[in-house]
């Protein structure tokens, strides 16, 4: 682009200062647009002598023009390089700090002074290094918040915090609205939140890992108790098996005597062998006893397990709160529950249609107003009793609140913005509201 800009005069009209448009070359060698030289020498046609608007340089008869397709183009050259050049500045200029010293060609600026408020350049900041005076002043890297910097009542830097009304302000700000607030420096509250902010990290990570070894643990307690149950299962499933095989070997005993019985006929003979063999007693001593129970759950194990479980995971939430406090999105309730007062506006005369209400269409009368108003709940629309936000009537209401809300902002700790089923937009302190652990 600066090759471009160095020969960019070479290319211009001298009639119209502009880029040569359609360029010609008359005898004397001087370039000019084909308009511009055309207008000039038709003002001069009276005279019948033609002059160059450069150099004077006068030719008679008046010369034939022809278009210089050589110089055409390069010119169209020069303006294709010059739109690249400029769209590879703006490219790279964006996202970056301007010099705000640079004239012409914007170069990427590497420092701000917070006392002059200005970004300087590689090369314009170097006065900052080496003049005694501008040695003193404030350097950070460059930023485009620079007025975000400054005291919009004062017009001075802000370099105080009111940790009062948790804002920035300058030093006339300490002496004037904020007179008695506690402030400190800016780099002070910064130190102090850096370390807050540290230890909340280090709290975090120490929650974090006892909850992790603690859900560990649990697991570790779980599976061994249910290992353990599976074996007593197996140990008494294997003792029935047992005790059933040798039911088994009992009956076939049993079996193999009554068909000895089968061949006697007479039914004195069998009954008296019946009763030598089979005695009442014996035969009910004998029948199978084994019992067993299909159904087989670890209920017991998980219903031992959850309490503590849910126990230490609020015991976490609760920790967590103690590091962080209030977050957007956390589920609040109020601790002791509001009435918020509401009220309604009348409708304009004008907008009520008592065709609406039973007038008669033939005659167009509609009915007396009394029985109207007798009547309130076809006029406005809803029960006294509930919330409306517009009914035509000119009257208040209240909303009780205690439901369950969501934190939807959270601009310090007197200005907290909450959802409540019942109002939208509630305000208030965080001292008024209690976080609610949503924990099965």
């Amino acid at each position: 682009m600066a090759t471009a800009s160095m020969f960019q005069d070479e290319f211009n009209c001298s009639i119209c200062l502009d880029l040569l448009k359609d360029p010609v070359t008359i005898p004397c060698g001087h370039r000019f647009c084909l308009n511009c030289i055309t207008g000039c020498w038709d003002q001069e046609a009276q005279k019948g002598v033609y002059s160059c608007p450069q150099c004077r340089e006068t030719f008679t008869p008046r010369p034939v023009l022809h278009k210089n397709t050589m110089m055409a183009d390069m010119l169209e050259k020069l303006k294709k390089t010059e739109l690249r050049s400029n769209v590879t500045v703006s490219s790279d200029a964006k996202g970056d700090v301007e010099c705000d010293f640079c004239t012409g060609i914007k170069h990427k600026a590497i420092k701000s002074c917070l006392s002059c408020l200005l970004s300087y350049c590689e090369v314009h900041i170097q006065p900052h290094y080496e003049v005694p005076r501008l040695s003193k002043h404030k350097l950070v890297n460059a930023t485009s918040q620079l007025q975000d910097r400054i005291c919009s009542q004062h017009d001075r830097i802000s370099e105080l915090f009111c940790r009062t009304d948790q804002q920035l302000i300058c030093m006339l700000c300490s002496m004037d609205d904020h007179n008695g607030h506690k402030t400190v420096s800016a780099a002070a509250e910064r130190t102090e939140k850096q370390v807050s902010a540290q230890a909340a990290v280090e709290d975090a990570e120490r929650i974090f890992t006892e909850l992790i070894s603690f859900m560990e643990q649990k697991r570790s307690e779980v599976t061994e108790s249910i290992r353990a149950q599976e074996r007593a299962e197996v140990s008494r499933a294997e003792g029935l098996l047992e005790q059933l095989e040798l039911e088994i070997t009992k009956l076939k005993s049993r079996d193999a005597e009554m068909e000895k019985l089968q061949p006697i006929e007479d039914p004195v003979d069998f009954i008296q062998s019946f009763q030598s063999h089979f005695t009442s007693s014996s035969v009910a001593e004998t029948l199978p006893k084994v019992t067993f129970e299909s159904q087989f759950s670890f209920h017991e194990v998980m219903k031992s397990v959850s309490p503590s479980l849910r126990e230490k995971t609020k015991e976490f939430h609760q920790a967590v709160f103690k590091v962080t406090g209030f977050m957007v999105m956390d589920t609040v309730i109020l601790k002791t529950p509001e009435t918020i007062s509401k009220s309604c506006r009348p409708y304009p005369p004008q907008s009520f249609n008592f065709i609406g209400f039973g007038s008669n269409p033939a005659t167009g009368f509609a009915p007396s107003a009394g029985r109207i108003f007798d009547e309130p709940s076809r006029l406005f629309g809803h029960s006294f009793g509930q919330a409306a936000s517009s009914c035509g009537y000119d009257h208040n209401y209240t909303i009780p609140v205690d439901g369950v809300g969501v934190l939807k902002a959270f601009n310090g700790p007197d200005n907290m913005i909450v959802d409540f089923p019942e109002h939208q937009g509630w305000k208030g302190s965080s001292s008024k509201l209690e976080l609610v652990l949503m924990i099965n």
